[in-house]
């Protein structure tokens, strides 16, 4: 293993494990917003993995670089459908006349 790769994975444990952190730190109010924040974060997650997917010099980052545009897909989606959820909660309900 090169030492790009082996300091590429260690910035990526330490930043795993600080997300998971400041995660379980958040309050249940706030979950909404910073929900919509992350999902702007994922969106430009898709686009740099699209970057990376179109290059053609190399197939494992272009493998790579096709899961991640699958994950960071989904969870914009997902974020999206949550925070539409939690929103829907506190909407008043309407009642029908008849």
């Amino acid at each position: 293993m090169n030492s790009t790769l082996i300091a590429a994975l260690f910035v990526f444990l330490l930043a795993t494990l600080a997300g998971a952190e400041v995660i379980n730190k958040v309050p249940p109010t706030l979950h909404t917003p910073l929900m919509s924040g992350s999902n702007a974060i994922s969106g430009i997650a898709v686009i740099g993995a699209l970057l990376v997917a179109g290059n053609p010099d190399d197939n494992l980052i272009t493998i790579l670089g096709s899961i991640a545009i699958i994950l960071a897909t989904i969870n914009v989606v997902g974020g999206f459908l949550v925070t539409d959820r939690m929103l829907q909660m506190f909407k008043k309900k309407e009642t029908k006349v008849s």
